[in-house]
Protein backbone atom coordinates (compact mmCIF):
# COMPACT_ATOMS: atom_id res chain seq x y z
CA UNK A 1 0.00 0.00 0.00
CA UNK A 2 1.97 3.22 -1.65
CA UNK A 3 1.59 6.57 1.10
CA UNK A 4 0.95 9.41 -0.03
CA UNK A 5 1.55 13.08 1.61
CA UNK A 6 -1.14 15.91 0.85
CA UNK A 7 0.55 18.85 1.43
CA UNK A 8 -2.84 21.61 0.79
CA UNK A 9 -3.72 24.03 3.04
CA UNK A 10 -7.27 24.81 1.85
CA UNK A 11 -9.13 22.43 3.84
CA UNK A 12 -11.96 21.44 1.30
CA UNK A 13 -9.60 20.79 -1.25
CA UNK A 14 -7.39 18.48 0.85
CA UNK A 15 -10.35 16.48 2.41
CA UNK A 16 -11.98 15.88 -1.08
CA UNK A 17 -7.74 14.70 -2.10
CA UNK A 18 -7.59 12.60 1.05
CA UNK A 19 -11.27 10.77 0.92
CA UNK A 20 -10.32 9.74 -3.21
CA UNK A 21 -6.87 8.84 -2.55
CA UNK A 22 -8.14 6.58 0.74
CA UNK A 23 -10.70 4.90 -1.40
CA UNK A 24 -8.48 4.15 -3.85
CA UNK A 25 -6.24 2.36 -1.27
CA UNK A 26 -3.45 4.47 -0.59
CA UNK A 27 -2.41 5.40 3.15
CA UNK A 28 -2.86 9.42 2.95
CA UNK A 29 -1.13 12.42 5.63
CA UNK A 30 -2.21 15.77 4.84
CA UNK A 31 -0.04 18.74 5.88
CA UNK A 32 -1.36 22.34 6.10
CA UNK A 33 1.99 24.82 5.68
CA UNK A 34 5.24 24.31 3.54
CA UNK A 35 7.59 23.61 6.65
CA UNK A 36 5.02 20.75 7.64
CA UNK A 37 5.39 19.73 4.00
CA UNK A 38 9.37 19.82 3.66
CA UNK A 39 10.05 17.68 6.92
CA UNK A 40 7.17 15.11 5.89
CA UNK A 41 8.42 14.73 2.69
CA UNK A 42 11.98 13.98 3.67
CA UNK A 43 11.31 11.83 6.14
CA UNK A 44 11.13 8.80 4.07
CA UNK A 45 7.74 7.60 5.15
CA UNK A 46 6.10 8.60 2.03
CA UNK A 47 6.17 7.14 -1.14
CA UNK A 48 4.61 10.62 -2.82
CA UNK A 49 4.08 14.10 -2.56
CA UNK A 50 0.91 15.72 -3.87
CA UNK A 51 2.07 19.18 -3.28
CA UNK A 52 0.01 22.84 -3.68
CA UNK A 53 2.24 25.76 -4.53
CA UNK A 54 -0.08 28.47 -2.37
CA UNK A 55 0.99 26.98 0.95
CA UNK A 56 1.72 29.10 4.12
CA UNK A 57 5.18 29.50 5.77
CA UNK A 58 7.49 28.09 3.04
CA UNK A 59 5.43 27.89 -0.79
CA UNK A 60 5.44 24.81 -2.47
CA UNK A 61 7.99 26.08 -5.21
CA UNK A 62 10.06 26.59 -2.36
CA UNK A 63 9.46 22.88 -0.72
CA UNK A 64 10.68 21.36 -4.67
CA UNK A 65 13.85 23.52 -4.66
CA UNK A 66 14.99 22.50 -0.90
CA UNK A 67 13.74 18.46 -1.19
CA UNK A 68 15.69 18.81 -4.57
CA UNK A 69 18.47 20.35 -3.62
CA UNK A 70 19.32 17.71 -0.64
CA UNK A 71 18.77 14.81 -3.21
CA UNK A 72 15.60 13.95 -1.88
CA UNK A 73 14.11 11.79 -5.45
CA UNK A 74 10.46 11.52 -4.34
CA UNK A 75 7.82 11.53 -6.67
CA UNK A 76 6.03 15.07 -6.83
CA UNK A 77 2.92 15.94 -8.35
CA UNK A 78 2.52 19.91 -8.36
CA UNK A 79 -1.30 21.38 -7.69
CA UNK A 80 -1.59 25.02 -8.21
CA UNK A 81 -3.97 27.34 -8.94
CA UNK A 82 -1.23 28.94 -11.44
CA UNK A 83 -1.77 28.12 -14.90
CA UNK A 84 0.58 30.58 -16.45
CA UNK A 85 3.61 28.84 -18.99
CA UNK A 86 5.90 31.12 -16.84
CA UNK A 87 4.64 28.86 -13.16
CA UNK A 88 4.15 25.44 -15.20
CA UNK A 89 8.01 25.67 -16.61
CA UNK A 90 8.83 26.83 -13.58
CA UNK A 91 7.62 23.43 -11.74
CA UNK A 92 8.94 21.30 -13.84
CA UNK A 93 12.18 22.60 -14.04
CA UNK A 94 12.11 22.92 -10.07
CA UNK A 95 11.83 18.81 -9.96
CA UNK A 96 8.17 18.45 -9.93
CA UNK A 97 7.01 15.01 -11.96
CA UNK A 98 3.57 16.17 -12.70
CA UNK A 99 1.91 19.56 -12.86
CA UNK A 100 -1.96 19.77 -12.75
CA UNK A 101 -3.50 23.59 -12.51
CA UNK A 102 -6.68 23.51 -10.37
CA UNK A 103 -9.70 22.80 -10.59
CA UNK A 104 -8.88 19.57 -11.45
CA UNK A 105 -10.48 15.87 -11.80
CA UNK A 106 -9.92 13.47 -9.18
CA UNK A 107 -10.10 11.00 -11.57
CA UNK A 108 -7.15 12.69 -13.72
CA UNK A 109 -5.32 13.48 -10.49
CA UNK A 110 -5.21 9.59 -9.45
CA UNK A 111 -3.88 8.30 -12.91
CA UNK A 112 -1.31 10.82 -12.36
CA UNK A 113 -0.09 9.40 -9.00
CA UNK A 114 -0.59 5.82 -10.07
CA UNK A 115 1.37 6.85 -13.16
CA UNK A 116 4.66 8.09 -10.80
CA UNK A 117 3.87 5.56 -8.32
CA UNK A 118 4.08 2.64 -11.27
CA UNK A 119 8.09 1.89 -11.61
CA UNK A 120 8.09 1.46 -7.89
CA UNK A 121 4.59 -0.32 -7.03
CA UNK A 122 5.48 -4.34 -6.77
CA UNK A 123 3.41 -6.68 -9.18
CA UNK A 124 2.83 -3.89 -11.78
CA UNK A 125 -0.20 -1.44 -11.83
CA UNK A 126 -3.06 -2.54 -13.56
CA UNK A 127 -3.53 -1.27 -17.03
CA UNK A 128 -6.58 -2.94 -18.17
CA UNK A 129 -9.98 -2.45 -16.61
CA UNK A 130 -12.72 -5.05 -18.08
CA UNK A 131 -16.22 -5.90 -17.10
CA UNK A 132 -17.78 -8.79 -19.23
CA UNK A 133 -17.00 -7.70 -22.77
CA UNK A 134 -16.30 -4.14 -21.90
CA UNK A 135 -12.31 -3.15 -21.52
CA UNK A 136 -10.52 -0.23 -20.85
CA UNK A 137 -6.95 0.01 -21.69
CA UNK A 138 -5.88 2.88 -19.03
CA UNK A 139 -2.20 3.52 -21.18
CA UNK A 140 -3.74 3.89 -24.41
CA UNK A 141 -6.92 5.87 -23.56
CA UNK A 142 -9.32 3.13 -25.57
CA UNK A 143 -12.51 1.37 -25.01
CA UNK A 144 -13.17 -1.73 -26.53
CA UNK A 145 -16.58 -3.86 -26.42
CA UNK A 146 -17.52 -6.78 -28.04
CA UNK A 147 -14.03 -6.90 -29.59
CA UNK A 148 -14.52 -3.42 -31.77
CA UNK A 149 -12.73 -0.32 -30.53
CA UNK A 150 -15.23 2.57 -29.38
CA UNK A 151 -14.36 6.22 -29.49
CA UNK A 152 -14.67 8.19 -26.21
CA UNK A 153 -14.23 11.36 -25.32
CA UNK A 154 -12.03 12.42 -22.39
CA UNK A 155 -15.10 12.67 -20.06
CA UNK A 156 -16.83 10.06 -21.40
CA UNK A 157 -13.39 7.11 -20.45
CA UNK A 158 -13.12 8.78 -16.91
CA UNK A 159 -16.73 8.19 -16.17
CA UNK A 160 -15.81 4.82 -18.19
CA UNK A 161 -13.30 4.03 -15.73
CA UNK A 162 -15.10 4.92 -12.59
CA UNK A 163 -17.80 2.69 -13.45
CA UNK A 164 -15.13 -0.13 -14.08
CA UNK A 165 -13.59 0.34 -10.81
CA UNK A 166 -16.77 0.24 -9.31
CA UNK A 167 -18.31 -2.56 -10.40
CA UNK A 168 -22.05 -3.49 -9.31
CA UNK A 169 -21.41 -0.68 -7.04
CA UNK A 170 -24.11 2.00 -6.85
CA UNK A 171 -22.68 4.93 -7.28
CA UNK A 172 -24.56 8.33 -6.48
CA UNK A 173 -24.58 11.32 -9.11
CA UNK A 174 -22.81 13.31 -6.49
CA UNK A 175 -19.91 10.53 -6.09
CA UNK A 176 -19.62 10.58 -10.38
CA UNK A 177 -19.68 13.95 -10.76
CA UNK A 178 -16.55 14.88 -7.83
CA UNK A 179 -14.71 12.21 -9.52
CA UNK A 180 -14.67 12.97 -12.65
CA UNK A 181 -15.48 16.47 -13.07
CA UNK A 182 -14.00 17.88 -9.82
CA UNK A 183 -14.52 19.13 -6.38
CA UNK A 184 -15.71 22.51 -8.01
CA UNK A 185 -18.28 21.50 -10.06
CA UNK A 186 -21.76 22.77 -9.69
CA UNK A 187 -23.88 20.14 -7.55
CA UNK A 188 -26.96 21.26 -9.62
CA UNK A 189 -25.93 20.15 -12.96
CA UNK A 190 -27.83 17.11 -14.96
CA UNK A 191 -24.23 16.40 -16.65
CA UNK A 192 -23.95 13.40 -15.33
CA UNK A 193 -26.99 12.34 -16.21
CA UNK A 194 -25.95 13.58 -19.66
CA UNK A 195 -22.93 11.67 -19.77
CA UNK A 196 -24.25 8.25 -18.76
CA UNK A 197 -27.32 8.52 -21.90
CA UNK A 198 -23.94 8.85 -24.08
CA UNK A 199 -22.24 5.48 -22.50
CA UNK A 200 -25.16 3.71 -23.04
CA UNK A 201 -25.25 4.94 -26.67
CA UNK A 202 -21.84 3.65 -27.33
CA UNK A 203 -21.02 0.76 -25.03
CA UNK A 204 -25.17 -0.81 -24.53
CA UNK A 205 -28.12 0.64 -22.96
CA UNK A 206 -28.29 -2.16 -20.66
CA UNK A 207 -24.77 -2.02 -19.29
CA UNK A 208 -25.71 0.90 -16.68
CA UNK A 209 -28.13 0.35 -14.50
CA UNK A 210 -30.59 3.15 -12.94
CA UNK A 211 -31.21 2.91 -9.41
CA UNK A 212 -33.86 5.23 -8.69
CA UNK A 213 -33.10 7.81 -5.89
CA UNK A 214 -29.33 6.19 -5.36
CA UNK A 215 -27.76 6.75 -8.73
CA UNK A 216 -26.02 4.21 -11.49
CA UNK A 217 -24.53 0.87 -11.16
CA UNK A 218 -22.13 -0.91 -14.11
CA UNK A 219 -23.93 -4.42 -14.47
Amino acid sequence: MSRILVAEDEPRIASFVEKGLKANGFTVTVVGDGLAARDAARSGEHDLVVLDTGLPVLDGFAVLKALRAERCTIPVVVLTARDSVTDTVAGLEGGADDYMAKPFRFEELLARVRLRLAPDRSGGELTVLTAGDLSLDLRTRRAHVDGRTVDLSAREFALAETFLRHPGQVLAREQLLSHVWGYDFDPGSNVVDVYVRYLRRKLGAARIETVRGMGYRLV
